[in-house]
């Protein structure tokens, strides 16, 4: 019970004396910091260097995903024929455009345009056709070249 009196009151009171003394031990604040942590004050140096480093390269890898969704955004604008946005062009150029998107994105995108190509021409819009059979069709059409091109051979002015 006393222990957890001490812990409770004394943690208080700590701050409390440290709030009347005015501040003189700032110089000190390091040292303490390093002791709380039980590393030497070079050790804490290093571990506070290595955190900045860490933040440093968590941004660097933050506005890489940010740019690279700017881009897919961008992209969707482009073939959509959407007004374009300037934050996202932003991005992509905080990013330094060495961009690229993602190999499953790429492949996603790659099948969309084969897909729209597909429909779009003019073989698409037939198979779209309902009650058309297309292997009929086509055989039709290779029987009527192959009989084109055996009349072909047997005319005589030719």
């Amino acid at each position: 019970m006393a222990f957890m009196v001490k812990t409770m009151v004394g943690s208080q009171l700590k701050n409390f004396t440290g709030s009347l003394s005015g501040g003189e031990d700032k110089g000190d604040g390091d040292k303490s910091a390093a002791q709380a942590q039980g590393m030497s004050q070079e050790e804490y140096e290093e571990y506070q260097k290595q955190l900045v480093e860490e933040k440093m390269e968590r941004d660097t890898q933050f506005t890489q995903r940010k740019a690279e969704r700017a881009m897919l955004r961008s992209h969707f604008r482009d073939k959509y024929r959407l007004p374009k946005n300037e934050t996202d062009e932003s991005q992509i150029q905080m990013a330094g455009g060495d961009l690229e998107l993602p190999r499953e994105l790429a492949k996603m995108i790659e099948e969309d345009t084969e897909e729209e190509e597909e429909r779009t021409s003019v073989l698409g819009q037939l198979a779209s056709l309902p009650g058309l059979d297309l292997g009929s069709l086509k055989d039709k059409a290779q029987a009527t070249l192959g009989n084109l091109k055996q009349s072909a051979e047997k005319c005589h002015i030719m």
